[in-house]
């Protein structure tokens, strides 16, 4: 409770993009202000007063050339909705326009003509590709009626300068600094969604559910369609420029997702910075919520690798708190996999290896045996995908089984020949004491699949087992929920896991991934697993909150016009996939050798720096390549950190790593380096684009997936380098 002479100091959210734009000792000015503002208002260097002509709005002194805005919501409570030079702030005090959305019950704020400059005035130049606007280009909303707009939820004050948009940078000019709601529907429109689409999936989510007192700004203020900050750290936050204090903001109208109760498994997918994560870990947050008393983890969620399942648990416990965390298991797949084998077996004293050094063993294999028809990629790909993920493990089952994403095909002598390989391989690894991951999860997922069919057979009665295995009386499942993140490099035998963990049955598994990021050769469909994730079970996400337009927009275009499946036996693309940000077009930089191009990206990096806490990425295909960038920028008195398997071993310091490292991570700048031809996509993938050129295909779309990825990290600017010539993915330019 606010004390005496203390008040509360809320920002206001689009006030932060207009605050991340001020020199860095303004926004230093910002938060001492807002400190001295907060334990007195009424103190007299804040000069807080009244604006001539307006009930609610006011301006105080921040430093000697800049002002704050703020909203006066009742008592003591005020929102900081603009920060102005105060040669600006008294100007035309028309300008200034504020309410309580009727719709959403809100508080709005619109600043008129800053507005209508962003509009007139857009801080990008049309790219000369293309098309000037006719000039007498119809309005782009000319279809709608005021009165859809309004109940849709779009600012009442913006509608005449809606009516004279005609084009798609003007429109992202209002949008840019025009109320969350008024931004949201208007591109929605713009994009292609109906009326009624918009209403149901846009402005529905954020309606009111009281009658709006549209004086009433106190209530206004705690309804969630009123996004604003409300503690010192946030603030700091916004004002030291770091965009992960939105790690763990939910959108409102994605909270239906998070709340739904579903009849049995759902998947959400959406592009990079749609929000796909956030959902998840607030799916989890409310499956915890819903659980009885307990101190067991009934809550699964997992994702691909470590460095990911170590960030779903601060993010998660930046939402939830300990109580949330404590009742959910958080692990990585492989971990889980082992988890499992190590509990069923222990003592084991297997070795495991990675997919490369198990391609080297196929190699070595193939080498003793004089076979020269079968290369070890493809070899250890099938064995991998097919029998291990699909084939159940038997000849006959592999013989029947249906090969999806694999290209290539092959007849019954064929796979006769390769069942006789594959046999050898095992023995070869048998007697090494080796192990892939894929054999622990596939021997992971028959332990679970057997542990599920007791469960089954004791419940239906069967007394012979239970006498066989008393303890089958105590067995439960696993888990409860499942919740899974990355879902698209999930291979088939560790959906068959899941699927055994979790009995069918409401809201049993979550997943969320985006077929497009997809760094690993796992084609699944996840109904032949077991998981239905058909019809309304689906959504998608199109909006980018991380990823800005031109960023955005350079980088679907690296996807080329590939076709991606859905992990369900369909299609899945990126249309109608946008962003509400807006920035700097993506910079491409050419040089004439590697060395050369290391020079320029750290005079790059050099210039990008500002603070002791850089938001820097530099992502390279090869691994050499990390080192030698490390050291380039060491000689240049950078410091600079790789980025491992567990993620970063330092912060604050620019990160380089391949671009497989970089998955689930987000920087302010992103520096793509080395996209030259020959390394993306690598040269040696060609040896298969005679001899098996499905399988070529299908690599190629994995390296566009990997620059795609590697692009998409970026929120404010993203460079892009290259040595020799570049990479054909980047097309011309």
């Amino acid at each position: 409770m606010t004390t005496q002479g203390e008040a509360t100091l809320r920002l206001l959210d689009k006030a932060d993009k207009e605050i991340q734009k001020l020199p860095r000792v303004v926004k230093g000015a910002i938060y001492e202000f807002q400190h001295d503002f907060r334990k007195n208002p009424d103190a007299r260097g804040l000069r807080l007063k009244r604006l001539q002509g307006h009930d609610r709005l006011y301006s105080a002194r921040i430093s000697a050339e800049y002002r704050a805005l703020l909203l006066h919501a009742g008592n003591r409570d005020y929102i900081l909705v603009a920060v102005r030079h105060r040669k600006d702030v008294y100007d035309n005090l028309d300008r200034y326009q504020y309410k309580i959305n009727d719709v959403t019950g809100g508080i709005e704020f619109v600043d008129l003509v800053s507005i209508e400059e962003n509009v007139t005035t857009p801080p990008r130049a049309v790219p000369a590709a293309e098309p000037a606007a006719p000039a007498e280009a119809p309005p782009l909303f000319a279809e709608f009626t005021d009165d859809q707009l309004l109940q849709l939820g779009v600012a009442a004050s913006l509608l005449p300068l809606i009516r004279k948009i005609t084009t798609e940078e003007e429109l992202l000019g209002l949008t840019e600094l025009a109320p969350a709601l008024t931004e949201e529907v208007l591109l929605e429109l713009y994009f292609g969604r109906t009326f009624d689409e918009v209403l149901d999936k846009i402005t529905a989510p954020v309606r009111a559910e009281d009658d709006v007192d549209t004086e009433d700004y106190a209530t206004a203020l705690s309804r969630p369609a009123t996004r604003v900050t409300t503690s010192d750290t946030e603030l700091r936050a916004v004002l030291e420029d770091d965009f992960g204090r939105w790690k763990v903001f939910l959108h409102p109208s994605q909270r239906k997702l998070v709340e739904r109760a579903y009849k049995g498994s759902a998947r959400v997918s959406g592009g990079p910075g749609t929000g796909k994560t956030i959902v998840a870990l607030h799916r989890v947050k409310h499956l915890v919520d819903r659980l009885p008393p307990g101190d067991d983890k009934p809550v699964l969620l997992t994702t691909y690798n470590k460095n990911l399942a170590a960030d779903l648990r601060k993010r998660l416990l930046e939402l939830g708190g300990p109580e949330t965390v404590s009742r959910v298991d958080i692990v990585n797949i492989d971990k889980l996999a082992a988890d499992v084998v190590a509990r069923a077996e222990p003592g084991g004293k297997r070795r495991w290896i990675d997919d490369a050094k198990a391609v080297q063993e196929w190699r070595d294999l193939l080498l003793e045996l004089g076979e020269t028809r079968w290369d070890p990629e493809f070899l250890h790909a099938e064995w991998t995908h097919v029998i291990l993920g699909m084939a159940g493990n038997s000849r006959t089952d592999y013989f029947r089984t249906r090969r999806p994403g694999r290209g290539r095909s092959i007849g019954r002598a064929q796979r006769a020949e390769i069942w006789r390989l594959v046999e050898k391989f095992r023995l070869r690894l048998d007697e090494k004491n080796l192990w892939t991951y894929r054999q622990v999860a596939e021997h992971a997922a028959r332990l679970e699949q057997a542990r599920a069919e007791k469960m089954r057979r004791h419940r239906e009665g069967d007394l012979n087992i239970h006498r066989e295995d008393a303890s089958v009386a105590r067995l439960r499942p696993r888990y409860t929920h499942i919740v899974v993140d990355e879902a698209q490099d999930l291979a088939a035998a560790h959906w068959k896991m899941l699927r055994a963990m979790v009995p069918e049955g409401p809201d049993d598994i979550f997943l969320v991934g985006d077929v497009h990021q997809r760094l690993y050769d796992n084609y699944v469909s996840l109904s032949v697993l077991g998981i239905n994730i058909r019809g309304r079970r689906s959504s998608r996400l199109t909006l980018s909150y991380r990823t800005t337009h031109e960023i955005l927009g350079s980088a679907v275009r690296l996807l080329g016009e590939e076709s991606w499946d859905d992990l369900d036996g369909e299609t899945d693309e990126l249309g109608g996939y946008r962003s509400v940000l807006r920035g700097s077009r993506p910079v491409l930089h050419g040089a004439a050798t590697w060395e050369d191009e290391q020079d320029h990206i750290a005079a790059t990096v050099s210039e990008l720096i500002d603070g002791p806490a850089p938001s820097i990425a530099i992502s390279v295909p090869e691994r050499a390549m990390v080192a030698e960038m490390e050291a380039r920028l060491a000689r240049a008195g950078i410091a600079a950190a790789s980025i491992g398997p567990d993620g970063p071993r330092v912060d604050d310091v620019v990160h380089i790593g391949t671009m497989h490292r970089f998955k689930g991570l987000e920087y302010q700048h992103v520096i793509v380096a080395g996209v030259s031809e020959g390394l993306v996509p690598q040269s040696y993938l060609r040896r298969w684009e005679q001899s098996d050129p499905a399988r070529y295909r299908r690599e190629l779309q994995r390296a566009r997936s990997l620059l795609f990825v590697a692009a998409t990290r970026a929120r404010d600017t993203l460079h892009i380098t290259w040595h020799g010539a570049p990479s054909p993915f980047l097309g011309d330019r």
